[in-house]
This record gives C-alpha cells, sequence and structure tokens, in this order.
C-alpha cells in the first residue's frame, strides 16, 4: 500500500516540474486531528520566494480538486535549506563526502542517533565514518536524514 508521500509525490511532481523546479521530498506530520504537509523544491541556481508562493498556488489547487488528505491540513512550501533533508538514495548519492546526521527506526549498537562523513552508498546501505570507523545502515532503517551545514 503506498503511502500518503507516495501519493503526493506521483500527483505533484509533474506540476512542479512545469514550474521549473524539483520535488525534493515530502513530509506529512500530524498533530492531533491537523496535519502539516511540507513540501522541499529545489532548483539550479536556488529556490526563491516567488517560486514557493507559485508551486503553493499550483499544488493548493491540485490538492482541492483531487482531495486526498482526508483531514484538516496546512501546507507549506519551502527549500531544503542549508541542512537539507535527505529522502532517496539518489539524494545520499549527491552528498557523498559530506557530514549528515540520520535518525534509524531501530537501534544500531543501542544507537538511534548518527552523525557522520558519508563514505558510500552501495545499493541500499549508507556508509558512514563515525569517530574514525565505519558504520553501514539499511536505508530502510533510516527514518530521517539531513546534511550536516559547514559554516
Amino acid at each position: 500500500m503506498a503511502t500518503l508521500e507516495q501519493n503526493l509525490k506521483e500527483m505533484l511532481t509533474p506540476a512542479i516540474e512545469d514550474l521549473g523546479c524539483e520535488l525534493w521530498g515530502i513530509e506529512c506530520q500530524r498533530a492531533g486531528r491537523f496535519m502539516t504537509v511540507r513540501l522541499f523544491i529545489d532548483k539550479d541556481g536556488g529556490v526563491g520566494i516567488e517560486d514557493c508562493a507559485d508551486v503553493s498556488r499550483q499544488v493548493s489547487a491540485i490538492l482541492d480538486v483531487e482531495d486526498p488528505i482526508a483531514d484538516k491540513y496546512n501546507l507549506e512550501v519551502s527549500s531544503p535549506g542549508f541542512d537539507r533533508p535527505l529522502f532517496t538514495l539518489s539524494q545520499f548519492e549527491r552528498f557523498v563526502g559530506q557530514d549528515v546526521s540520520i535518525h534509524l527506526r531501530i537501534p544500531v549498537a543501542d544507537r538511534r542517533k548518527w552523525q557522520g562523513k558519508l563514505e558510500k552508498v552501495d545499493n541500499d546501505m549508507i556508509t558512514l565514518v563515525v569517530d574514525g570507523q565505519e558504520q553501514v545502515f539499511v536505508f530502510g532503517n533510516v527514518q530521517k536524514a539531513n546534511v550536516v551545514p559547514k559554516f
């Protein structure tokens, strides 16, 4: 069974790409009876406020017609930012060599939170170097991941 995020991605990607942007990822968070649907968009040269506004208007129209969300929700559209979330293996591959933080669904070595240099991505395995040691994680066990910005 497809998740809400997967359904939204399939439904919204063509319209977002028509506006010259890439749908980087979707987060759906429930708080009581309300839901926040957060869309992250990206494009060459960066995302501006007008891009977010254009995508928000287009996506709102699609969601009003298709009505895929049963509950009341708030739609947020933003750029991924410096600490961009990573949603797919191909996104992990784009950031090999950079520091990332990951939160796991199931602990590995009694830890759910890890941070280190992204060493490689091989099939569905992600390798981080943490304190000089390689740690390998199954992508399906990653609940949340972000690039760690360097200033």
